[in-house]
């Protein structure tokens, strides 16, 4: 068994694309943490379909190294601020936190925010300048940048005089210094020994505090945290304290209670992508343990006996900020792709994921068959809709909203982003001038290079919503954008989302050609010929301010008599199609975008066009 002193706990955090992962990847290869063939694997710590697809990193996930005698747990984190939640709630697994920082980016504004939690419990800071070989690279330049971030958090002496190495995860090597000569990836692992202290064991019996949690088919809930006293065994009886919901209004909560106290039927430790079976672990390492019916992130797993318990604070993570409304499929062609459909199933999908999801707030709608789900931002909501709809789900969701609150004087606010752009100076105009008809407020513009500049802006969260699509067309795809959630200000009143209206299907039926034909000098269409659809579907976007019911079911008809121009051939514009995040941005609060397995389609909330006329003429 390894002691205290010879365990090293360590979070990786990093901006987006910073070569975090990567970096990951080459100290398990450095350290023989991978067996034949996994270290073919690129980027392997993103297991999940999304995370490969997307290039990003969603979900936290512990992965350890044995070096020499030394146990080194590595926790890989989301670089992106929509999951920030999951970065929150693993600090308290670590000791330290190795920051990679991009040599020619500098800090970046996730970085930031990560790196401020940190600070703030305190955890030691060690830096890691990646990407040193990238053409324009300053790495000293981002030292000296790294060293104002941390200052201008409020950082501590100890915490301001962090170590550095510098590297290339992609090419794998490192050094002391970018003047030195190339050294292997080994020399991070010696640095991480070095310099990251053992963890601090709390005396009493045995608790760990789920940090994250994980499912099993055959093992059921399985809790992942770090011991923090005493020894944990395969076979011991643990007791399962949790707090109690918060209550609103800022009233106290009650103390935590026993949810259960069940058996440890597993004890799992982690090696490179793997887990093993242990007999025992003590304080200080990370385990996963199994056995317990119900588990809930933030939940204590304690001795039995009370009079050796420990019980540790309620895990609070930073609010949500944006707001969708999921609801039952209620078209008319629900059902037919699907296979979970009902209010019960998409209730009991929401609660399992608010138990992992530290960040997500779900409450009833205005109806049974609807739910308000609550998150940080259109990307967090988003990757929960594709995991749903990956999963057979069928459901409607709105278009997301921000969650304004009054202050003291009564006033409306509403949450700011602080966003930071770079992009070549070509543009720059182009991007100013979207923002500021976004509410956006230019704070600096400064060089990011030759032939770059870097934008730093205060915007309202609503003005991003599908903003990061329409950037990339303004700047020829040169452009890089992040936001963090600056706080909440003044709000600047409603604001017309979309410049033109839509064209509706006025009958259910199959879409022809001839119909399309005709149809498309109206406007651009999001349907291509041969596709079924039914009455208040939407089929294109109008080219004016208002909405048009069209029909696109018309076939052509035959008859006997020939003429001229009887045989034109029609050529259709191939449709617009648009992918789950900018299909959420695009529609209007009156509309819904209805999800299923295999279909996206976007639809008017009432589908009766009658009593859409009137509820307009009401409102009118």
């Amino acid at each position: 068994m390894v002691a205290p002193q010879q365990i090293r706990n360590l979070a990786i955090i990093a901006h987006v694309d910073h070569g975090k992962t990567t970096l990951v990847d080459a100290l398990l290869t450095s350290a023989g943490a991978l067996d034949r063939g996994e270290g073919q694997i690129e980027r392997a710590m993103d297991s999940g379909d999304l995370e490969r697809e997307r290039g990003i990193t969603i979900t936290s996930k512990p992965t350890s190294v044995t070096y020499g005698d030394v146990r080194i747990n590595l926790v890989d984190t989301p670089g992106h601020a929509d999951f920030g939640g999951e970065v929150e709630r693993v600090l308290n697994m670590v000791d330290a936190v190795l920051v990679v920082v991009d040599a020619f980016e500098g800090p970046m504004p996730q970085t930031r925010f990560v790196t401020e939690k940190a600070v703030a419990l305190g955890l030691k800071i060690l830096l890691v300048v990646n990407k040193i070989d990238r053409p324009g690279a300053e790495p000293h330049k981002t030292v000296d940048a790294t060293f104002d971030l941390l200052a201008g958090i409020g950082a501590s002496e100890e915490q301001l005089d962090f170590p550095v190495i510098f590297c290339s995860a992609r090419e794998r090597y490192a050094m002391a210094d970018p003047a030195d000569e190339k050294g292997p990836m080994s020399r991070i692992l010696d640095f991480i020994v070095q310099h990251a202290p053992p963890p601090v064991v709390h005396e009493g019996g045995a608790a760990l505090w789920v940090s994250t949690l994980d499912y099993d088919p055959f093992l059921g809930f399985v809790a992942i945290g770090r011991i923090r006293s005493g020894r944990i065994s395969t076979g011991d009886r643990l007791a399962q304290l949790r707090h109690p919901p918060r209550p609103p209004h800022g009233e106290t909560a009650g103390p935590p209670t026993v949810a259960e106290v069940f058996r440890v039927r597993r004890l799992l430790g982690f090696q490179g992508l793997r887990r093993f079976e242990r007999e025992y672990a003590e304080a200080g390492d990370l385990v996963a343990i199994a056995g317990m019916e119900t588990l809930q992130v933030g939940d204590t797993l304690t001795t039995e006996d009370p009079t050796t318990r420990h019980v540790f604070p309620r895990l609070d993570v930073d609010p949500p900020t944006m707001t969708m409304r999921f609801r039952v499929n209620d078209g008319p062609f629900a059902g037919r792709e699907g296979k979970w459909v009902t209010s019960r199933k998409l209730a009991e999908r929401l609660e399992r994921e608010v138990r992992s999801n530290v960040a997500l707030r779900v409450s009833p709608g205005e109806t049974a068959e609807e739910f308000e789900v609550a998150g940080r931002g259109e990307l967090h909501l988003g990757v929960l809709i594709e995991t749903m709809r990956r999963e057979g789900y069928e459901l409607c969701v709105s278009r997301p909203k921000v969650i304004l609150r009054r202050n003291e004087n009564d006033e409306l606010e509403e949450p700011y982003e602080n966003l930071i752009i770079q992009c070549d100076q070509d543009y720059t105009g182009s991007v100013i001038e979207k923002l500021s008809q976004r509410g956006g407020e230019l704070r600096a513009m400064d060089s990011a290079g030759p032939g770059r500049t870097r934008l730093e802006l205060r915007t309202p969260t609503r003005s991003l919503i599908g903003y990061r699509s329409e950037m990339l067309t303004d700047t020829r795809g040169t452009g890089i954008m992040a936001a963090t959630f600056a706080g909440y200000g003044p709000y600047l009143g409603p604001r017309k989302t979309r410049p033109r209206g839509v064209l509706i299907v006025m009958e259910p039926g199959e879409t022809y050609a001839y119909s399309l034909g005709r149809l498309q000098d109206r406007g651009v269409l999001f349907i291509s010929e041969h596709v079924q659809v039914y009455a208040g579907q939407i089929l294109g976007e109008h080219s004016r301010e208002n909405d048009l019911v069209v029909n696109p079911c018309i076939a052509k008809k035959f008859t006997n008599i020939r003429s001229a121009g009887a045989d034109e051939k029609i050529f259709l514009t191939p449709p617009l199609e648009r992918s789950l995040e900018q299909a959420l941005a695009y529609i209007e609060d009156d509309e819904l975008l209805e999800v299923t397995p295999k279909s996206l389609r976007l639809r008017k909330r009432d589908l009766d066009h009658n009593r859409r006329k009137r509820e307009a003429k009401a409102v009118g």
